[in-house]
């Protein structure tokens, strides 16, 4: 088994170089220039408090291309009734909280560590990394996910729910919202029957990989974002229909 020590300096092996689970490389730092130059390279950190950092580069990949977006019966009446309300942005160190708090069956604890918290909150202040919240009708943080955006390829990092469909919900506003500025797909990383559930499918790395770098042809969407006037009710509607 051959797993890479990092350098001081920001660079990866090729993901080609990966383990058969994926693993990559151990160590390095979570400093905004090595996790840009990661999701760059089809890479991403996933460790816990009990292990050093260790990168990945899973094969196969997950991906959600938009048209294939799957919303089941009852979500589109819950969007079509309205009872949440979506927003980007407005709650980012809210969400990663709540990731990182969120009981996951088959993990006695998190990969959303401390220092990971801080890095993606980084991030996150720098215009890479955003979050979708989703709020019940008493204004409380119901759901939400975030991620990390580079070119037009939005990497999804993790979702919570405190309400039944509330990240559902929320994912399916953030594709409309990312399909509405010609992003090329979803990276979901990690197969999940869940992320199954709602469309994203299995793709070999190589495939993967070279959709990236043609998503990584535009500059990124950096920023605080923001549904434009009048687009999150028409994503209801479309939604919801």
């Amino acid at each position: 088994m051959v797993v890479y020590r990092l350098i001081e300096d920001p660079i990866f092996p090729h993901p080609d170089e990966a383990e058969p689970d994926g693993l990559l490389a151990v160590g390095g730092d979570l400093s905004p220039e090595r996790l840009l130059t990661a999701y760059a390279s089809g890479i991403f950190p996933w460790y816990d408090d009990n292990s050093p950092i260790l990168w990945w580069s899973l094969n196969p990949r997950l991906v959600l291309f938009f048209d294939n977006l799957y919303i089941s019966r009852r979500v589109k009446r819950k969007i079509r009734r309205r009872e949440y309300t979506v927003t980007l942005d407005k709650a980012f160190d809210d969400v990663i909280a709540n990731c990182a708090a969120k009981f996951r069956p088959g993990q006695s604890g998190t990969w959303i560590v401390r220092d990971m918290i801080r890095a993606y909150e980084k991030l996150h202040r720098l215009g890479f990394a955003h979050s979708v919240e989703v709020w019940n009708s008493e204004g409380k943080l119901a759901g939400g996910l975030y991620g990390v955006s580079l070119g037009k390829v939005f990497s999804g990092e993790s979702m919570f729910f405190l309400e039944p469909d509330a990240s559902k919900i929320g994912f399916s506003y953030l594709v409309q919202f990312l399909n509405n500025r010609e992003f090329h797909f979803v990276d979901c990383q990690q197969p999940t029957d869940h992320l199954k559930s709602l469309g994203a499918e299995e793709m070999d790395r190589n495939k993967f990989l070279d959709l990236l770098d043609e998503a990584l042809e535009y500059p990124a969407l950096r920023g605080m974002w923001d549904f434009m006037p009048g687009e999150y009710d028409l994503i209801t509607q479309s939604l919801g229909g």
